[in-house]
């Protein structure tokens, strides 16, 4: 096995070293669990960590996969073609509640819009697709984090509220307190966070390992999307992202299915 064969093998098994129990990771515990020096692994961290696979945390020294493997995730959802399952359901939604329906994902600290199905009433609210919004002051970034690792969205909300100075702040754990709430009734809410008068509800799909790749929300102004009416649309929301989840496992085996019997 030649140099760089090896050393390619070596960083893909830094890589699988992260796992959702252990999501973060010293130099010393790397090493021992790839059975490679410090002095190996250190130089392989450094490669990984400047092409932003890895990245280290500045106060704790350790080490987790970088975003970079988020932005990679994006070919991931054009392969399943989560536009084409996902937009009958969008409409369903704009259709039976007449309020703007989005689909998102989530881009480093950032939620990205992939569809947008505007409401059919004259006042309405509507992201631009490939528009940007900070993740955790939008409902459709909020059920994103709520079942993502706490050292990851710890760093998210940081960026968000750094980049973001004008927005109220709130201590650290009452954020993530507001994330567990989330996670726990299924659906996440925006109450006129990002902009005035504009109220949101949101729900995450999930993949066939049941990890969060998008999620589809449901926005209007606040005086037709009011608080009382938040729980109702996110329960809605809820049972129908569980069916394009399934649908979303469903394809994405079907397809590592038919790769297998080619070759």
């Amino acid at each position: 096995m030649s140099q760089s064969v090896r050393a390619v093998e070596r960083a893909l098994d830094i890589l699988l070293c992260f796992t959702h129990e252990e999501p973060t990771r010293s130099l010393t515990q790397i090493a021992e669990a790839i059975h490679m020096s410090k002095t190996t692994v250190h130089r392989l961290l450094a490669t990984l960590e400047n092409k932003r696979f890895i990245t280290r945390d500045k106060v704790t020294g350790l080490y987790r996969l970088g975003f970079r493997f988020v932005e990679m995730s994006s070919i991931v959802l054009q392969d399943v073609d989560l536009h084409r399952w996902s937009r009958p359901y969008l409409e369903s939604l704009a259709t039976e509640y007449g309020e703007t329906v989005d689909l998102a994902i989530l881009d480093g600290s950032d939620v990205i819009y992939l569809e947008v199905i505007e409401s059919p009433q004259r006042v309405k609210l509507a992201a631009a697709i490939g528009q940007r919004l900070p993740a955790f002051f939008t409902a459709s970034g909020k059920a994103l984090l709520a079942y993502m690792p706490e050292d990851q969205v710890r760093e998210i909300i940081r960026k968000n509220v750094a980049e973001n100075p004008t927005r109220p702040k709130m201590p650290m754990e009452e954020m993530l307190e507001e994330l567990r709430a989330a996670a726990e009734r299924g659906y996440a809410i925006s109450e006129q966070e990002y902009e005035e008068a504009i109220n949101a509800v949101a729900v995450p799909i999930f993949d066939a390992n049941q990890a969060p790749i998008a999620s589809i929300a449901i926005v209007g102004p606040s005086f037709r999307v009011t608080k009382d009416r938040l729980p109702e649309l996110g329960n809605s929301l809820r049972k129908m992202t569980e069916t394009i989840s399934n649908e979303v496992g469903r394809v994405a085996l079907s397809s590592i299915v038919a790769k297998v019997r080619v070759k």
